[in-house]
């Protein structure tokens, strides 16, 4: 069974930076896409970062030179490094893994499917 727990969100003033954090459990990393996405209130969960096994990334135009995705692969955990935070970025934050068969969500980004996902960590910048 697949598991993704994520931490490290919490409260910040706009300018200060957050990391989290998400380690995955019976998912083979090294071969596939890990992704950050978030949802605010009242809007669409959206893409954030992803990263492939083999270390290529990708990044959404508001977060992009911000926001940094990385890989340990040894340890199977994703993390985001977000800098300059603004408030236009709180939102929960959730990591998500590529997976194209059934689950009860399903997110496309970038072409790939991510249906797996963790439980989320809330992000919350004060102006």
């Amino acid at each position: 069974q697949v598991q993704l727990v994520e931490s490290g969100g919490g409260s910040v003033q706009a300018g200060g930076s957050l990391t989290l954090s998400c380690t995955a459990s019976g998912y083979f990393t090294q071969g596939s896409w890990m992704a950050w996405f978030r949802q605010a209130p009242g809007k669409e969960r959206e893409g954030v970062a992803r990263i492939h096994g083999g270390g290529h990334t990708r990044y959404a135009d508001s977060v992009e030179d911000r926001f940094t995705i990385s890989l340990d692969t040894a340890k199977n955990t994703v993390y985001l490094q977000m800098n300059s935070l603004k408030s236009e970025d709180t939102a929960m934050y959730y990591c998500a893994a590529e997976y194209y068969g059934h689950s009860q969500y399903h997110l496309s980004w970038g072409g790939y499917e991510f249906g797996y996902w963790g439980q989320g960590t809330q992000v919350t910048v004060s102006s």
